[in-house]
């Protein structure tokens, strides 16, 4: 992880406020990705982009950038709250889709399930009109890097 970059994530814990740090990941850059913070939780926010509807005739976003943008939260979601000295690197992902994602906001919320010295699992939920009826459900498997001794 670059210095830039620890210093952009130590500035957002201090402020609260994630989107310095979303524009140094250029795939969140080129999707739109939005965080914020409420509480002790995350709020991770797709907002509506032509660029990534997969359906015109419905519209519907495509399933490819739901998924990396649920695969993405959930791997923000670790670096934020593990305190990991790098950024988590996916071992697997699975995904449900629940329902087509219209043209609108998409946001989710991520859950530690569980989280070792070297693996977390994470649930991740994507929904638009409410957190009841969600569009999208996935599992993720990291692998974070340890933080050493000393540091």
């Amino acid at each position: 992880m670059s210095d830039d970059f620890k210093k952009q994530l130590q500035q957002a814990h201090q402020q609260g406020d994630y989107g310095q740090l979303l524009q140094l990941i250029p795939y969140a850059k080129l999707i739109g990705i939005q965080c914020s913070r409420l509480g002790d939780e995350l709020l991770f926010c797709l907002p509506a982009n032509q660029d990534n509807i997969g359906n015109p005739l419905l519209p519907a976003i495509h399933g490819g950038a739901i998924a990396g943008f649920m695969e993405l939260a959930a791997a923000l979601h670790l670096l934020v709250f593990t305190g990991s000295p790098g950024v988590p690197k996916v071992i697997d992902f699975s995904v449900d889709y629940l329902r087509a994602g219209q043209y609108r906001d998409t946001y989710a919320q991520c859950q530690v399930c569980r989280q070792g010295r070297r693996v977390a699992n994470v649930a991740i939920t994507a929904w638009q009109t409410t957190e009841a009826e969600p569009i999208a459900t996935a599992r993720a498997h990291f692998k974070i890097e340890e933080t050493l001794p000393g540091t």
